[in-house]
């Protein structure tokens, strides 16, 4: 209890990172968020998303009652009518002809009981995840080299390295907490070196040493090479080879059969770089690698993996302090999926679906009817089992599949064509949920009550401080209630206390130390001690064995593989032909996130602040790219593959590399006009983990035709715009809009009024000049600005961020009414120019004001502005408007 109201600790329920948060509730409702400093993952840190997850907790939006067809009825007439559906399904088709698609965002307890339901009583493998799209080729690596999905090192392991890489990750933006947690550790010892490798100069290689713009795909190349140069070195560890390992010989013939030619053309990187590279690793015993989906989201992913894993097997380095190689998770329990069998090819507690004996384990603990015998429809095989009609019945649970899973339209197209679709979320207008026969409410951060588990196999409470809204109701209820209704037992639980207890049971089931993964110290925790679970990392065991050292959080120094011999494997992979370029589609498009937006943004376009530093869907391209295909900075560009078509940004800069087109995978048909970039991915995917290819995918992009260009601001949130183009992004009192029309609008007063709802009889002030195209349209109520509207046959030139503040102040005086149509502040508003940083909404004008008041540095600014103090991801950007505008005085 804090005066003035009540305090919980709880998690984060962003990335993999897994951050403690104190959420605190004011007497008069108000919740405020900070970083917990006793949390081991962050100690206190929070990223601009985490720090804005207040921000994010409204109803707006919210589905409150179980809707089928659209239509509000009770929970036990939706109930009734999922379990009808899919036990008829099963009785006339057969197990496989259901299946659950679910997400990293459900706690380990939804994700366990629907684990249960589908394999242990359902009786198939249909159950697969979102996290099929960022770490099973994580996982499949790990299975393949280790005997098990098991990731050894800890985050304490990236401070007290002497060399991280950090290959196919942009942490500073991705994991900005660990960023910062690895930015201390370099500025407290510089003689630590890292490396980055990213075919985008990204803002991670602010603090990087050296940075390895490789070609899309080509780090399979690079670590054969790396391993082939460290055989023939002092580095490689034959008593570790010869005591843990197999298979050394057949990997070092394969890497060894890799010209040098071949690893320069493969990788794109010059002799030299390859050199200072292998050299830094071949001398640096104490070596993290961190990988993330860079490496995972590949036609390759799983070699990646074997390939990093192969080199740091070859030297011993993994399992001790500093060292050993590191998978990144992307959701915040993508991890706790992984425990419970999340993954169509998984059982719980880390068994084996092709195992007899764990199949039989499995199914004694359950005492359910069957357990399933084969592997379940991976992700994208999944969707195209709906579209062909195998699928009879599907229940989506906490993800949005028509933003993020490869070929988006087609996927969008087999989902509505699906005879029953079940969705469970906390939004009733998703791209997702706008098809579902029936619509289910699930609680949301702030009302969910379970476990998460983080990158480093912490796992952490989630706990509820909120009441949930209109009937919503945590996700493993509801697969529970219908799993009684198909008449099945073993779902009778009363609280996430009891699923955890179980789940923690189940992982000890004869389990002498041949399985990684053993909580069985919380086998018997009551529902008091579960609400007081303080954050930890497995193993817990309950008996400490040879396999259980008590306080041994690290995994392999010594062996102690999960292969049946205890010894780790060796894998020989093999350099792919990164190319898949041809005339028709002659550039690269590389997927991924930014800074401060979320998957498919349904809870952080909640957030003005979060959507003040990029508001509109962008592709990044090389300067000459851009001249060679006709394309200015802000302009709009057309992206097309043989798959789909999207329109968006240009924002042209030298940090892409030539041939090379980067687009974020946020933007929803909610917040912009077609901006589903999942639309282009081919549904290519890794072979032996099932993982998309998002990284490397053919494209053309031209100019798009837009005869005007346009920017506005509204109070209202405008009704989808009748325009070419649009993005919509969620403003400080209102909302921005981005606009273009490939033809003239005749009455555009009359389009405002229609876009912007504004009343009858309200007249605008504005002006119009035919000759240049220049347009302005000012609605006010009184003294309050409605909306405004500026068009232009070129990217529109308006101080943005001041003109979306002229939304809160009052315009009694007319001449600050005439300075909104000119789109430009007076002498007495100062524009703080483009969102820098989010934490605290410092603009680059303001930033540029430092600079040239003296601050010359970043903790110079940090001190003047606050920019930069709180998660430091935007440190980056603050050191270039240094420079610039440092180098611009010297001219």
């Amino acid at each position: 209890m804090q005066a003035g109201g009540t305090t919980t600790r709880t998690t984060c329920p962003y990335c993999g990172v897994g951050c403690g948060v104190i959420a605190t509730v004011a007497d008069h409702g108000a919740v405020t968020v900070k970083g917990d400093p006793e949390h081991p993952a962050n100690f206190g840190r929070l990223c601009s998303k985490g720090s804005a997850l207040a921000e994010t907790i409204d109803l707006d939006g919210r589905v409150l009652f179980p809707e089928i067809d659209g239509r509000r009825v009770e929970w036990s007439e939706a109930l009734d009518l999922v379990a009808e559906k899919f036990s008829e399904a099963v009785t006339e088709h057969g197990p496989d002809s259901v299946a659950f698609y679910v997400s990293g965002q459900l706690l380990t307890e939804d994700y366990y009981v629907a684990n249960k339901l589908m394999k242990g009583f359902i009786g198939s493998g249909n159950i697969d995840t979102n996290s099929r799209l960022c770490m099973s080729s994580s996982v499949a690596g790990h299975r393949r080299a280790f005997g098990s999905d098991t990731v050894p090192g800890t985050y304490e392991d990236l401070e007290l390295a002497d060399l991280v890489v950090l290959t196919g990750s942009n942490l500073a933006w991705c994991h900005p907490v660990i960023y910062q947690r690895l930015a201390a550790a370099k500025a407290a010892r510089p003689s630590m070196k890292i490396v980055v490798i990213d075919p985008r100069r990204t803002m991670t290689c602010d603090i990087a040493d050296l940075h390895l713009a490789i070609r899309p795909d080509g780090d399979v190349a690079l670590f054969m090479g790396l391993l082939a140069h460290l055989a023939g070195g002092p580095a490689i560890d034959q008593n570790y080879i010869g005591a843990h390992t197999q298979g050394f010989s057949q990997a070092f013939a394969a890497a060894s059969a890799l010209s040098s030619a071949d690893l320069m053309e493969r990788t794109g990187l010059p002799a030299m770089q390859l050199r200072e590279f292998f050299h830094l690793f071949e001398t640096t015993e104490k070596t993290v690698t961190c990988y993330s989906q860079g490496v995972n989201q590949s036609a390759s992913g799983t070699d990646k993996v074997n390939a990093i894993i192969n080199c740091h097997l070859a030297t011993g380095r993994i399992g001790r302090p500093g060292m050993g190689p590191f998978s990144l998770t992307g959701q915040p329990n993508a991890m706790g999926g992984r425990e419970v069998g999340g993954l169509a090819n998984m059982l719980a507690a880390h068994m084996a679906i092709e195992n007899t004996e764990d199949r039989d384990r499995l199914q004694r603990f359950w005492a359910s009817p069957g357990i399933a015998e084969k592997p379940g429809l991976k992700a994208v095989d999944m969707f195209r089992a709906v579209a062909d009609g195998r699928i009879k019945a599907l229940w989506i649970m906490a993800t949005n599949p028509v933003v993020s899973v490869p070929d988006a339209d087609a996927v969008e197209a087999a989902i509505k064509a699906c005879p029953f679709v079940v969705v469970s979320d906390i939004l009733r207008d998703t791209d997702t949920a706008r098809h579902a026969h029936v619509l289910l409410p699930s609680v949301g951060w702030g009302e969910k009550d379970g476990t998460v588990t983080n990158s480093e196999r912490r796992i952490s409470r989630q706990r509820g401080f909120l009441s949930a809204p209109g009937q919503a109701t945590p996700d493993w209820w509801q697969m529970a209630e219908v799993g009684r209704r198909m008449g099945f037992d073993g779902f009778d639980y009363r609280s996430a206390a009891e699923i955890f207890a179980e789940h923690a049971a189940l992982s000890a089931f004869e389990n002498d130390g041949s399985r990684d993964f053993d909580i069985g110290a919380h086998a018997a925790i009551d529902r008091a001690a579960y609400d007081s679970l303080s954050p930890f990392q497995w193993p817990a065991p309950a008996e400490v064995t040879p396999l259980r050292r008590d306080g041994d959080k690290r995994f392999f120094a010594d062996g102690g593989f999960y292969h049946p011999d205890g010894k780790a494997r060796f894998i020989p992979v093999h350099a792919p032909s990164t190319d898949r370029t041809d005339e028709q589609y002659p550039l690269t498009l590389n997927t991924g996130r930014i800074r401060d937006h979320w998957h498919t943004m349904t809870r952080t376009a909640k957030s003005a602040r979060l959507s003040g530093h990029i508001a509109e869907p962008f592709a990044e391209i090389h300067p000459r790219d851009a001249m060679e295909l006709g394309i200015g900075n802000a302009s709009l560009v057309e992206i097309e593959s043989e798959h789909g078509l999207a329109v968006v940004r240009a924002l042209v800069t030298e940090r892409q590399a030539r041939g090379n087109v980067f687009v974020p995978m946020h933007w929803n048909d909610q917040f912009a006009a077609k901006a589903r970039i999942d639309a282009l991915v081919a549904p290519v995917t890794d072979p032996f983990s099932g993982q998309p290819a998002s990284k490397n995918v053919a494209i053309a992009v031209r100019s798009f035709g837009a005869a005007f260009y346009g920017f506005a601001v509204s109070t209202t949130k405008p009704a989808t715009p009748k325009a070419d183009y649009w993005a919509l992004a969620k403003a400080d009192s209102g909302w921005r809009t981005e606009l273009a029309f490939e033809e003239t609008v005749e009455d555009w007063a009359g389009w405002c009024r229609s876009t912007f709802e504004i009343p009858a009889g309200l007249e605008p002030i504005g002006y119009a000049d035919h000759q240049s195209g220049d347009l302005r349209l000012a609605f006010f109520d009184g003294e309050r600005l409605l909306a405004a509207l500026f068009l232009a046959r070129e990217p529109v030139a308006v101080a943005r961020n001041w003109a979306i503040s002229q939304l809160a102040i009052s315009h009694s005086d007319l001449r600050k009414r005439f300075a909104i149509v000119a789109g430009r502040p007076g002498a007495d508003q100062p524009d703080p120019g483009a969102t820098v940083c989010s934490c605290f909404s410092v603009g680059a004008n303001r930033i540029i004001g430092a600079v040239r008041g003296g601050c010359h540095s970043v903790e110079a600014v940090g001190k003047e502005t606050n920019a930069g103090t709180n998660c430091g991801s935007c440190r980056a950007e603050i050191r270039g408007i240094i420079d610039g505008c440092l180098a611009a005085a010297a001219e």
